[in-house]
């Protein structure tokens, strides 16, 4: 048997719990791709969007919804041996990419900005978008999975002083008809990881051009790896806090919070507490 084959088989099989039937679930629940979806699906180089596409590949296929898919890899400005990396992944994997050039990397080196990684991110989303547009796809897929979504959460919370977190899919605010998907919202981190393992599988991480050689580029100090350490320590003593978490973001009681803000506009408890 082909390797991709047997790769295939892991996430139906060997994975099935843990990964597919999350994805699907994850699709089903949240109604992220609908009849005649044409869907842009953004690899990184990474071990998310990487298993992310293997799984739309095989919903193409098997799903009961018709719907296209195109694989698509930006490449930001990465070294030779990263852009070879995720061609070979790619062809391991089974998986047509295409890969379109930006200047991302030289962009955020020459801004010299404190914290090039929301930089980077957010300019790689408008290069996606426009290459979306250009596709002609209505929707773009990337690889966030459960404890981003977490991490996110808990970010907010200690660091932006609101409550708010990683969503399933939204509409874009400048791309009109577009809109943003993450189908591994509900797929564990550490079970990518032991798929990715089990298949002797090895992916870029971020391949950033400005922290690869200094990691003191990053920004400071590095808060996702904070609350990456902080959810761990809290596992040792609840094992299911990641999941009360992120289960306490859809049983929001509002007669106990004291305001909400929605489209910008603030509301106290105090408005209805007396009527």
């Amino acid at each position: 048997m082909e390797k991709y084959k047997e790769i295939e088989k892991s996430i139906i099989k060997k994975y099935r719990k843990d990964i597919w039937s999350k994805f699907v679930k994850a699709v089903m629940d949240y109604e992220l791709i609908k009849e005649n979806d044409n869907i842009m699906v953004c690899i990184s180089g990474g071990k998310d969007s990487f298993l992310l596409a293997k799984c739309i590949q095989e919903l193409t296929r098997h799903g009961k919804v018709h719907f296209k898919a195109s694989y698509v890899v930006m490449d930001p400005g990465y070294k030779e041996e990263n852009r070879k990396a995720i061609l070979e992944n790619a062809e391991i994997l089974n998986i047509p990419i295409e890969i379109f050039k930006s200047d991302i990397f030289d962009a955020v080196i020459n801004m010299d900005a404190k914290s090039p990684c929301y930089m980077c991110a957010r300019m790689r989303r408008g290069y996606l978008y426009s290459k979306a547009k250009e596709l002609g796809c209505n929707k773009i897929a990337l690889g966030h999975h459960f404890d981003d979504v977490i991490e996110t959460t808990l970010l907010s919370m200690l660091y932006g002083s609101e409550i708010k977190t990683m969503m399933p899919k939204l509409h874009s605010d400048n791309f009109e008809g577009l809109e943003l998907i993450r189908p591994l919202f509900l797929v564990k981190e550490e079970s990518i990881i032991s798929w990715k393992n089990y298949n002797g599988l090895n992916f870029l991480n971020c391949a950033c051009r400005l922290t690869e050689d200094d990691t003191t580029k990053l920004d400071t100090p590095n808060k996702r790896l904070e609350i990456k350490e902080l959810i761990k320590n809290l596992r040792k003593v609840n094992k299911d806090v990641d999941y009360n978490i992120f289960k306490a973001l859809d049983n929001i009681n509002l007669n106990c919070v004291l305001g909400t803000k929605k489209n910008g506009t603030y509301k106290s408890f105090l408005d209805e507490y007396d009527k």
